[in-house]
């Protein structure tokens, strides 16, 4: 794939709406409602959108944006987040690169990736 981003999914707090990319419909059902909850969850604590993205190299990127006069928007919460996503679905989103990059990059398997 030549693409700089892909986007994996994403939430909104304006339309009250959940996005999931139909190229990821091959997930476990499991996995497709821990991103929903998440990025839902997200939106409702703090506002504005998340978006989650693969770039280029694979790596997970959260994405968020706010509309300009959103005085509902927590900007030093949605920080504070996104650490704390990182940090207790650590094992979730490594294992969310490590399909992407094998199923969409054609990346082999490494040693140092099983053991993750």
């Amino acid at each position: 794939m030549n693409q700089e981003e892909v986007v994996l999914c994403g939430s909104s707090a304006y339309t009250k709406k959940y996005y999931l990319n139909q190229e990821f419909y091959s997930l476990p059902e499991g996995i497709k409602d821990e991103l929903k909850i998440l990025c839902v969850m997200y939106t409702e604590d703090i506002g504005g959108t998340l978006t989650l993205m693969f770039d280029q190299e694979g790596q997970l990127q959260f994405q968020t944006d706010a509309d300009e006069g959103d005085l509902l928007y927590d900007e030093i919460g949605s920080v504070l987040k996104i650490k704390q996503i990182q940090r207790t679905k650590r094992e979730l989103l490594e294992a969310l690169e490590i399909y992407y990059r094998v199923f969409f990059l054609g990346e082999e398997l490494t040693e140092e990736d099983l053991e993750d």
